[in-house]
């Protein structure tokens, strides 16, 4: 029963980059993964230069999106890549062989082919539609139980989860899940993980 945050530059500003990312992972999130789209690669490391070693005083695996390149100079713990971004073992291999390869999957059979590719994890959603993903269709909550039953890979469900869906969500099969855009916009984002928390361990 974990809690993966993502720390997306689309909700938090460069400048808050290092009070957001504290907060992450004071509040226990048990996974930070950064996400700067329309973000150019210097810009990006950059910012995993900040990130990674507040991941590494509180012994959070950071995770980058995107750039296994990225990943490797900073020594992440991990790389995520969507559908479309290529394969996971070169992703591995230019990560500097990083730990954790993750994949984003909308289905299970996409669920069923990460695992076969490799993957240490998948991102299971958009469960709802969500602002995060824009033109991406929800997938609903009635396959999580069943992408559970496919593969023995941690599945992360994502896509509009907050804390007033999130018992929804844990009831219909979900074990970890990926908050983003609710957690990232909240007065207090360590006591909003605790909150989540929880919710996860009274409901499993």
């Amino acid at each position: 029963m974990k809690i993966y945050a993502i720390l997306d530059l689309g909700y938090v500003p460069e400048e808050s980059l290092t009070s957001i990312a504290t907060d992450l992972c004071d509040g226990g999130a048990q996974l930070l993964q950064l996400r700067a789209k329309n973000h150019t690669e210097k810009q990006i490391l950059q910012m995993a230069q900040i990130v990674r070693p507040i991941c590494a005083r509180h012994g959070i695996p950071f995770i980058v999106n995107d750039y296994p390149r990225v990943a490797a100079m900073v020594n992440a713990d991990g790389i995520h890549l969507g559908q479309d971004d290529g394969n996971l073992d070169d992703a591995r291999r230019d990560a500097g062989n990083c730990s954790l390869v993750g994949r984003s999957t909308h289905s299970i059979r996409q669920a069923q082919k990460a695992q076969d590719e490799g993957a240490d994890y998948i991102g299971f959603g958009p469960l709802h539609a969500t602002a995060t993903k824009p033109g991406r269709s929800a997938i609903g909550l009635q396959d999580i139980a069943e992408a559970h039953r496919h593969v023995s890979i941690p599945v992360y469900c994502i896509g509009g989860i907050n804390l007033q869906n999130l018992d929804t969500v844990v009831c219909a099969g979900a074990k970890n899940v990926v908050i983003v855009s609710d957690l990232l916009q909240s007065n207090d984002i360590p006591s909003y993980i605790k909150r989540a928390k929880s919710i996860l361990t009274t409901k499993n």
